[in-house]
């Protein structure tokens, strides 16, 4: 991605919470620290296409947090250069765990 230019992530995640939302355990539940920080490590992965980080995103989820069992990623290129008077444009990327 080219460095200067502002982008939104929007990441929604599946997983079974009947155990922590019982327990109130945080060791339990999906690690939102490592969420963000997956996602902000990619985002600073320089990519050419908005497709090639969310994938990269979701894969390194399934890959780090096995209780996810399925994620949906909107990556967004806020006013991006096209020639228009364009807010954003944004790449929408979901799966199921391979591990399931």
């Amino acid at each position: 991605m080219l460095i200067g230019s502002d982008y939104r992530v929007d990441l929604e995640i599946h997983s079974d919470l009947s155990k922590p939302s019982a327990s109130d355990k945080l060791s339990e539940t999906v690690d939102y620290v490592h969420l963000n920080n997956i996602v902000k490590e990619e985002m600073a992965v320089r990519s050419n296409l908005l497709e090639h980080v969310a994938k990269r995103i979701i894969d390194r989820i399934f890959l780090e947090l096995p209780s996810i069992t399925k994620a949906e990623i909107a990556v967004s290129k806020i006013n991006p250069p096209i020639g228009g008077d364009v807010e954003s444009v944004a790449v929408v990327l979901g799966a199921d765990s391979p591990m399931k």
